[in-house]
């Protein structure tokens, strides 16, 4: 049996993933490295105890915990489930863009495996009363005495991901959801040595295990030379959302430049945004830096093309995606439900030649102006019901 020492040792050898890093021997990425070690662990706390029997969507991503290129648009809830037994969510759908419920046969969490995407349910698809209030069964059979909405659950379904998207953070109502078993006894018990053993094992490797990922990812962005250009991925079964675009990359600034994003939008969308994140992939502080926008905070311009100016100050556009100080970094816009996937393009101009870059009318963004938008994002995430 493992004991204390055991798992402050595998706790260590997250240490062997520097060597992930463009140069280890840069105290600054080392430093921040071992920060994104220790925020995986908080972020493993969140499912380490998770029981299949007991579900409950817990908040293994947010706004502090932004490791793996979190999506500042979303409020994500993860939970896990055991594919052979039946679940009744429950609560308000709220009025937000969507809320969706990817089905897996893995997952993130700690107790998890990874695997497949079984399938997305959109909430719009349910019968909702005047109040937006659910009532949606998972089984694998359906009861002859179930009245209300059901889908089938694959046996070899794992674990629930929740994603509701917003526009405006912070205004209107946020979904509410409650998950139970109901094929089992509800019966809370007390976790013996060996249990509680198991799943601190696993949470003491499990920064090696996500750092891994978001570090790896990186790594592979790096080798493949994507820097100031983009590639499209489906992230389906490995995090992401299934039918969903995704273009990502790696931005490199230079002294004196500026990045310019371009883009056409597709003819119809759901949803789209386009967010940065550091070179650990964690996503920029969106709370504090308008390191994101999506299609209802974008301003368009009059040629109808969506134009965005990345840039460690303040270029004084609309637009503007902060880096947080970063001038490497990674950078990925998403499409969603969209009737094409239109590919951004990515290119280098001179700060003092921006505006000649940029459509005549675009507006110009004071300081004042700035400061105004910034204190109001601040509080509009607050807002927000993050865990």
């Amino acid at each position: 049996m493992s004991d204390w020492r055991d798992r402050i040792a595998a706790l260590g050898a997250t240490q062997e993933l520097l060597g992930l890093l463009a140069d280890p021997h840069d105290l600054q990425a080392a430093a921040e490295a071992e920060r994104l070690f220790w925020l995986t662990l908080a972020s493993g706390w969140f499912t380490a105890f998770a029981d299949p029997d007991l579900p409950d969507f817990v908040p293994a991503v947010s706004t502090h915990l932004n490791c793996v290129g979190t999506n500042p648009d979303y409020i994500y809830g993860a939970a896990s489930i055991d594919g052979a037994g039946s679940y009744v969510l429950s609560g308000e759908r709220g009025d937000g863009l969507f809320l969706l419920l990817d089905i897996a046969a893995g997952g993130l969490g700690v107790m998890d495996k990874p695997g497949p995407s079984l399938g997305t349910l959109d909430f719009d698809h349910l019968t909702l009363d005047g109040a937006g209030r659910f009532s949606l069964l998972l089984s694998t059979e359906k009861p002859a005495d179930w009245v209300g909405d059901w889908r089938r659950l694959d046996p070899s379904a794992r674990s629930l991901t929740l994603r509701q998207a917003s526009y405006e953070w912070g205004v209107g109502r946020e979904a509410r959801v409650a998950i139970e078993r109901v094929d089992k006894v509800h019966l809370a018990r007390k976790l013996s040595v060996a249990e509680i053993t198991e799943r601190l094992d696993a949470l003491s490797a499990y920064p090696k295990r996500l750092a891994g990922m978001a570090l790896g990812f990186i790594a592979a962005q790096r080798d493949k030379g994507l820097w100031n250009r983009l590639e499209h991925d489906d992230w389906a079964g490995r995090g992401g959302l299934q039918g969903q675009h995704y273009y990502q990359g790696l931005f490199r600034l230079e002294s004196g430049k500026a990045l310019l994003l371009e883009t056409e939008l597709p003819k119809q969308v759901r949803y789209w945004n386009v967010q940065l994140s550091d070179m650990l992939w964690n996503s920029v502080d969106w709370m504090n830096r308008q390191s994101s926008i999506n299609g209802g905070q974008a301003l368009l311009d009059s040629d109808g093309l969506f134009r965005a100016v990345i840039a460690l100050e303040d270029p004084g556009v609309p637009n503007w995606l902060d880096p947080g100080g970063n001038s490497e970094g990674a950078i990925m816009l998403r499409w969603t439900e969209a009737s094409s996937g239109p590919e951004p393009s990515l290119r280098l101009v001179d700060l003092t030649d921006l505006r000649a870059q940029l459509p005549s009318d675009t507006p110009l963004v004071t300081l004042q102006a700035r400061q105004s938008a910034l204190i109001a994002r601040r509080r509009s995430v607050q807002m927000r019901r993050r865990w």
